[in-house]
């Protein structure tokens, strides 16, 4: 009989074990929860209470899918329309902080296009983008170089542009093809706007919140993944360090642990005050919060370098 209790209270112990560890492993391994609220840094709304200038101002979008908007709960809630001016059921303490309420004059155009890569983007720009006013100014933002890492997602033999899989050897010219396809871009962009213009750059985040365990976001094992990704960044960095009116808006940094591993208290990317994944269901594109948080984003920069921001200097 007590040999009987005995291998009861074993069997129950182990089936208890395993329940926990099934338990902590979906809490902390599977589980993504998106929260609520606002989310990422706190903008100045004193800045946004007088106009900044009278002058026409052109908003331009350029880029992918984050730029386009995919992923947003409303078409008014992407972080491009959300620059232009605030969405329905706007947080309190962003209401009148966008640049329609600064700049009076704002006109906007967004050529963002989802899916698309740097290679895409060049051609937009020389397709698609005008040559404006010498009395007109432009606020350009961009996002560029994501989709040419993440793409085909390990299904297709890795290529330029779509480059998921290479060893950092056999990527090395399709990344110094970047470098100078950004380059140009940003020329051409300076080119468009002989009355000036400031351009505002994304870096490129990270879904594996730098771990770069690339099944954590279900796609094949990468070992030269995370490699690749700090070098588009890189780049991204030192094209915008050789123009004076280029800056880096810092997407890669600020969405560190809020990717597959946003549950993990024991990284350093934690983020114990908003826990919560800041990504869409694709993984490549944020959420509606994680919108929230890019608006933020470029807003803080607009507003720290500027010349027509009261904040700049």
């Amino acid at each position: 009989m007590a040999a009987r209790t005995r291998r009861l209270a074993v069997i129950l112990g182990i089936g208890g074990f395993l329940v926990l560890g099934a338990v902590l492993y979906q809490q902390f391994f599977l589980a993504r929860p998106i929260g609520a609220g606002p989310a990422g840094p706190a903008v100045d709304k004193t800045a946004f209470a007088q106009p900044w200038s009278t002058k026409t101002v052109w908003l331009i979008g350029i880029g992918d899918s984050i730029t386009a908007g995919l992923g947003a709960d409303t078409p008014d809630r992407s972080y491009f329309a959300r620059l232009v001016k605030n969405p329905a059921n706007e947080f309190p303490n962003m209401q009148g902080v966008c640049l329609s309420q600064v700049l009076p004059n704002l006109r906007f155009n967004n050529l963002a296009v989802s899916g698309s890569t740097s290679k895409d983007h060049l051609a937009v720009i020389e397709e698609r983008l005008d040559t404006h006013g010498a009395d007109e100014f432009g606020l350009v933002v961009i996002t560029t170089g994501g989709n040419d890492i993440i793409h085909n997602y390990g299904r297709s033999a890795p290529r330029e542009c779509a480059m998921y899989g290479a060893t950092l050897a056999q990527a090395e010219p399709w990344i110094e093809a970047y470098r100078e396809r950004l380059e140009t871009m940003l020329k051409k962009i300076q080119a468009s706007f002989p009355g000036g213009c400031e351009i505002y750059l994304g870096d490129i985040y990270d879904p594996t919140d730098g771990v770069g365990d690339a099944p954590s976001v279900y796609l094949p094992h990468w070992p030269d993944g995370l490699a690749i990704h700090g070098r588009y960044n890189t780049i991204i960095r030192e094209c915008a360090a050789r123009h004076s009116n280029v800056h880096v808006v810092p997407l890669h940094k600020t969405f560190l642990g809020h990717g597959a591993h946003c549950r993990q208290f024991w990284r350093q990317t934690y983020d114990a005050a908003d826990p919560h994944y800041w990504f869409y269901d694709n993984i490549e594109d944020p959420n509606d919060r994680g919108y929230d948080v890019i608006r933020r984003l470029f807003l803080n920069s607009i507003l720290e370098n500027s010349r027509l921001s009261t904040k700049a200097g």
